[in-house]
Order: C-alpha cells, then sequence, then structure tokens
C-alpha cells in the first residue's frame, strides 16, 4: 500500500477539492488529472490560502484538473515532502522553506539565509526578478524538484522562553534552527548556540528545557501556538522569509504542454498573491497576539551591531558555493 493510498483512506474534512474533474486533451495522461498539495496549516495560514489561489487561477485557464490539498500536517512536515517531491510520490506540490531543501541542493538556503534583505521592497525586488535562476536551476537538476513560483513575506523574529534583548542575552542562548547549515553558522557568529530540531519537536523541546527558543514569523506562531512555550518575542527582524511554490519534476514533465504553461503563469501569479498577502498579514498578527497577551515584544538592542557581524559569514558561504557573483547580484538589486 502506498503512502498516498493511505493518506486517501484518511482524507477528512480538511481536504479542499477546486476544480472539476475531465479528460486532459493531451495523450500524456491516460485518466483525469489530480495535483495532490500539502500545507501543514489550516485553512487560515497564508501558505493554505496561497494554494487555493494557485489551484483557482489554474481552475480558470484550464479544464480537467482536480486539485487535492490536505492539511493541518496530514502528510507529514517539510522535510517529508521534499522527499516525496524528490521521488514523485504523495504530493505533487507545496510550498516551503528553501532550507529544508539542503539535503538534495545544498545552494538554494541562499535566498533563505538571515539578514540577506534590507527591506521588503529588496525583498520583492528580488524575488520579482530572475536573479534567483541559477538556484531554481541546481534545486531541478539535483533535486528534481521545479520552482514554479515565490511566495512568503513574513519577518522572522526570536521567540524564547525568557527575554532575550541584547548581546548579552543572545551569548549561548539554545535555539532551534532551520536544517541548512548556513542558518547555524549565522546564529553561532552572533554568539548563540544553535542546533537543528525537526519541526514538530520545537514545542516540547522548548517545554522541556531542551532548547529555550527558536526563530520563527508570526503567522507560524499563533498558528502552532508557539507563545504557550515561549512568550518573549525580540524583535531581531532577522529574516524576510522566501517560500517558494515547487512542484514535483516528475509531476511537471507529465503534463500536457499546455498545462504546463498554465501552471507557471499560475505559479508566478499565487506567488504575488501570497506575498501581499503574507506581509500584509505579518504585522496583523503579531498585533493580535500582543492584544491578546500572548507575546511580551521588544526591540534587540544594538541591532545594527548583528548585520556587521553576519557579513563575514554570508561571503563564506557564497564563496563555498562558488556563489559570490550570484549573492553579489542580491545585494545589488
Amino acid at each position: 500500500m502506498t503512502l498516498f493510498t493511505t493518506a486517501k483512506r484518511l482524507a477528512r474534512g480538511a481536504a479542499i477539492a477546486i476544480g472539476l474533474t475531465a479528460v486532459a486533451t493531451s495523450g500524456v495522461y491516460a485518466d483525469d488529472i489530480t495535483l495532490r498539495g500539502a500545507s501543514m496549516f489550516d485553512n487560515d495560514h497564508a501558505f493554505t490560502k496561497t494554494m487555493v489561489k494557485f489551484a483557482e487561477l489554474v481552475d480558470e485557464n484550464y479544464d480537467g484538473v482536480t486539485f487535492d490539498l490536505r492539511l493541518n500536517g496530514e502528510l507529514g512536515v517539510e522535510s517529508d515532502y521534499v522527499t516525496f517531491l524528490q521521488q514523485g510520490v504523495a504530493i505533487d506540490y507545496t510550498i516551503m522553506a528553501p532550507s529544508n531543501m539542503a539535503s538534495f541542493a545544498p545552494s538554494i538556503p541562499l535566498m533563505d539565509m538571515p539578514f540577506l534583505f534590507r527591506d521588503l521592497d529588496h525583498w520583492n525586488a528580488t524575488l520579482s526578478s530572475d536573479v534567483l535562476a541559477p538556484l531554481e536551476a541546481e534545486l531541478l537538476e539535483k533535486a528534481d524538484i521545479k520552482i514554479i513560483g515565490y511566495t512568503g513575506g513574513g519577518t522572522r523574529n526570536l521567540l524564547s522562553s525568557a527575554p532575550i534583548g541584547n548581546l548579552d542575552e543572545l551569548k549561548g542562548h539554545k535555539m532551534r534552527v532551520m536544517g541548512a547549515p548556513i542558518q547555524a553558522q549565522i546564529f553561532a557568529a552572533l554568539t548563540a548556540a544553535p542546533s537543528a530540531i525537526a519541526y514538530n519537536e520545537v514545542y516540547n523541546a522548548i517545554q522541556s528545557g531542551v532548547i529555550a527558543g527558536f526563530e520563527n514569523e508570526a503567522a507560524s506562531i499563533q498558528n502552532l501556538k508557539f507563545y504557550e512555550v515561549a512568550p518573549h518575542l525580540t524583535l531581531t527582524r532577522h529574516t524576510i522569509t522566501v517560500r517558494p511554490i515547487v512542484m514535483s519534476g516528475k509531476t511537471f514533465r507529465k503534463l500536457p504542454e499546455d498545462l504546463q504553461a498554465v501552471v507557471l503563469k499560475a505559479g508566478a501569479e499565487a506567488g504575488a498573491y501570497g506575498r501581499e498577502l503574507e506581509s500584509r498579514e505579518d504585522a496583523v498578527k503579531l498585533q493580535e497576539m500582543v492584544d491578546a497577551g500572548q507575546v511580551i515584544v521588544q526591540e534587540f538592542e544594538g541591532r545594527d551591531q548583528l548585520l556587521g557581524m553576519v557579513v563575514p559569514v554570508q561571503d563564506e558561504y557564497a564563496a563555498s558555493l562558488g556563489a559570490t557573483e550570484l549573492l553579489a547580484a542580491i545585494r545589488a538589486k
């Protein structure tokens, strides 16, 4: 029994079906076309809304596709999604953090590197251009995962069980980071004590004292109630998230050529929709948690000092990937 067969038998109300099933206009598919998506979050999360928008855009421009989107981590976490996409099983498309794809494409976390973007305008200019094309090509070649759009826009900050407001308090701070080495290197350079822990283990790890905090954006903190174990939020603003909308290369190549074109156009448009949505909602969700007394917010004293401390790490990392010119191009946007 395949994992997808099992998932189908476990299907419940969280699944979203969009579009009418029909016979494709190409001989590539002998049966109806169903594209299976996955989200770790519920209907209210920006990632889910963006994937629903993607499905709607495809449905408006192409007859004969059904979208089966499973929510609330029904099909696992992002590290599972990477394996499924690479193997062409269980799911066909999702949204995920670049760092979670590092095991297949070592350069891809460059687009998710802390302190990479100056502000939202710089971030949006980068994602609206083709400057990240070399990373897209590497991901497709090495992992057989195709980027069809870019969403994101949440601003990531520190969340901790005790206040972290300056470099002295950050020193030795045991915190969770994503699995890509650059994440740990950046925070180690800032004198913290980072370690990679699976996302679905973070809540319990903070609750049990294995770590004292982690870093994330407001939507995920609110959605998964991380504030219950880590109510102190420090505004480091170290990352404006880049979240590729990705599709299994094996799936994409099987689609009729006219549907491939529709998917790419819908991915780009859904990405722009998602970027605006998440960047707008980020401040709203943070304020909602403040108003509810769920988080205590403070600025990081001497944040400009952090920016200088990480530049050598960023430069060394880019050089190790042969991506010095790419990093310069991003900084120049």
